[in-house]
């Protein structure tokens, strides 16, 4: 890991920025400004920063517990291959996860997902030759849907008189998609319910089934693997790694194990922040990554939340589904298990994705209703150099928090013997599942260990152990307070609750937040270069 982590450096007592909590959004906005030559502090409450980017070691090897596979980024000139080259200094590689990126299992049938607008058409109508018609107008609406994207996201980063008088214009033609389910927009293309469940089959990845997602999200999603599925070489703690001498560059200081209690504000303007150990640090510039439902209720002080009436704001928004994940190691290597780069995403073969949802959430007996297996270290080609001889997979499923909320309150690793019960009875489930695919790993696990919606509230600090932050409904589009700045002067947001979910929607809302920040318009500046 980064040593300026482990290490104390000499902290100031004042910085041009500092930034709470140290996800993609937060590293992004840190590296933006520190190229500004602004000093940045990033504070991060966890022993090591990245946020879902970073990755923990047990037993001789390494997860991953975020990033299973970005898109976008073999090509040079795509915006996010752009932005990830100018926040590392183009010190970040990326591994191709090859033709197949993803495969649906539904039942006992199974649909591949191939990079390439036209080979992906080409083979969706090899499974729905009938379908030609809804599939190439599929294509065009995910198409539409993106070009005007931009425009919805530049208008957050605008002043607020710009906002006042432009704003509706630079939103409009985006909520025409936005305003719409995913499964409303489809409906309209066809009737054929096997198609529509093929199709929005990459819901885990925004965390809404297709009944209560919006388009908008869910055509982020689809067009952003159309090229295809790549890993970071060396691991998704590269990202970090290579962020934080960005930083240090410019005399800015990554700190971990490092708790802020609250931001410091006087007469409405945030002036510093105050440390869980009653250290104070001061900077003009404000930087919450910490999550809006976080910053709103946790880190302003209460007198400041009941001015703004920033609890009413949060009525507005729900958090995100949770899940559950089996970080899983084996003792041979991805060549001798014979690993795919491929994730599989598996579904029962009964009910559409908002049914198979709503029986598990009433009986969590019930079959799952999406499990997701990630192969991480046949992604990554430098796997084999830093861990010979081994390999992980990492299955994921939905879980929501109310299902251990019996232990709420309890310590990490010490909740008891019914917790590990309880895990263990999901564990054994889930590689069941992982066995029915490939039957040849059974009896090859040397370790496994399975994260629950309690584990992510204690690493990532979300409290219902949310993955995604607020959820992307239709409604979630409209809130005109999930942007940069927020009420009070110097203090701003960033992360995935002012963009669009995951890894890439958090990188791109630092370009946002950076831009409104500095009144700099850095997306012209990163992308037209």
């Amino acid at each position: 890991m980064i040593q300026s982590y482990k290490q104390r450096p000499q902290l100031e007592d004042t910085y041009d920025v500092i930034i709470i909590g140290s996800g993609m959004g937060s590293l992004t906005v840190g590296a933006i400004l520190a190229k500004e030559s602004k000093k940045v502090l990033v504070l991060e409450r966890h022993y090591t920063a990245g946020g879902f980017t970073h990755v923990f070691k047990r037993k001789g090897y390494e997860w991953d517990v975020g990033i299973h596979y970005i898109g976008g980024v073999q090509q040079e000139h795509s915006p996010i291959r752009k932005l990830f080259d100018y926040v590392s200094d183009n010190k970040l590689e990326w591994a191709d996860m090859g033709e197949v990126y993803d495969r649906i299992i539904i039942g006992d049938k199974s649909y591949d997902f191939v990079k390439g607008v036209e080979n992906f058409k080409n083979k969706m109508l090899e499974y729905f030759p009938n379908e030609e018609k809804a599939i190439e107008q599929y294509i065009s609406l995910v198409f539409k849907a993106n070009k005007v994207m931009s425009t919805f996201y530049k208008e957050k980063a605008l002043p607020g008189f710009l906002r006042f008088l432009i704003g509706g214009f630079m939103r409009r033609p985006y909520l025409k998609y936005a305003d719409q389910t995913t499964y409303a927009v489809l409906s309209k293309l066809t009737d054929n319910q096997e198609l529509i469940k093929v199709l929005t089959a990459q819901y885990g990845d925004y965390g809404l089934p297709p009944k209560q997602s919006s388009f908008a999200m869910h055509a982020s999603v689809a067009r952003h693997y159309f090229s295809g599925g790549n890993f970071p070489v060396g691991g998704s703690s590269r990202i970090a790694d290579t962020i934080d001498p960005v930083i240090a560059d410019a005399s800015g200081t990554i700190l971990t194990n490092a708790a802020v209690e609250e931001v410091i504000i006087e007469d409405n303007n945030a002036k510093g922040v105050r440390m869980i150990d009653g250290k104070e640090f001061y900077a003009d510039t404000i930087i919450s990554g910490a999550g809006v439902f976080n910053t709103f209720e946790k880190l302003i002080p209460k007198q400041a939340r009941i001015q703004h009436k920033l609890q009413e704001q949060l009525q507005k928004v729900t958090p995100s589904v949770s899940h559950a994940c089996l970080y899983m190691g084996l003792k041979s290597s991805p060549e001798a298990l014979q690993l795919p780069k491929t994730n599989f995403w598996i579904y029962p073969d009964d009910g559409d994705h908002d049914t198979c949802v709503a029986r598990y959430l009433k009986d969590q007996d019930a079959p799952f209703p999406v499990v997701y297996v990630s192969f991480p270290s046949a992604k990554d080609p430098d796997w084999t150099n830093r861990y010979p001889g081994r390999s992980t997979i990492d299955i994921i499923t939905l879980v929501p928090y109310e299902a251990c909320a019996n232990w709420e309150g309890t310590r990490w690793m010490k909740r008891g013997e019914s917790y590990e019960e309880w895990k263990e009875k999901i564990a054994q489930r889930l590689m069941k599942e992982l066995f029915k695919q490939l039957p040849h790993l059974e009896g090859q696990v040397d370790y496994y260990e399975l994260s629950t919606p309690l584990s992510t509230k204690h690493f990532v600090n979300y409290e219902k152990g949310e993955i995604y932050g607020i959820d992307h409904t239709p409604d979630r589009f409209r809130q005109k307070f999930l942007q940069p700045r927020t009420p009070i002067k110097g203090l701003y947001l960033t992360g995935q609750d002012i963009v669009t979910a995951g890894v890439g929607g958090a990188l791109f809302a630092g370009v946002v937040t950076a831009s409104a920040a500095t009144g700099t318009n850095f997306g012209r500046k990163i992308f037209k270069s």
